[in-house]
């Protein structure tokens, strides 16, 4: 099987756009940390649409990060960033102080900010 998309124990798999300069840059600094092996990154700009899964469409997983969880469960925006950050050591300290439901609604309201301004950066198609 495809290491790119075979999902570990314990893990979570993070949906990112890959044809977004950004996105793609943070995404390959985040895969150079410690945990990051355990972690399943799919580029939803090149991948198989079915690999997304039934309740994810390659429209939706570029728009914005999404994480599958240990469990399968699917989450976007800032608490997809949660998610993401609980896997990395470097950032699992800051989970327990972001990841109450009121400062998870203000990081979506920033995180919408940047996707709002995001498609001057992505370059479609690009690799």
């Amino acid at each position: 099987m495809d290491k790119s998309i075979s999902r570990q124990a314990n893990s979570c798999t993070v949906y990112f756009d890959g044809a977004c300069p950004i996105c793609r840059r943070e995404i390959a600094t985040y895969q150079k940390w410690r945990g990051a092996s355990d972690i399943t990154w799919l580029d939803a700009s090149r991948c198989d649409e079915q690999v997304l899964g039934a309740d994810l469409d390659r429209r939706s997983a570029l728009a914005r990060l999404h994480v599958r969880n240990a469990q399968g469960e699917l989450v976007e925006g800032a608490a997809a960033f949660v998610e993401l950050w609980a896997h990395l050591p470097a950032l699992s300290w800051l989970v327990p102080f972001i990841s109450s439901r009121p400062v998870i609604r203000i990081l979506d309201l920033l995180y919408d900010v940047f996707l709002r301004i995001r498609p001057l950066w992505r370059r479609t198609g690009s690799k």
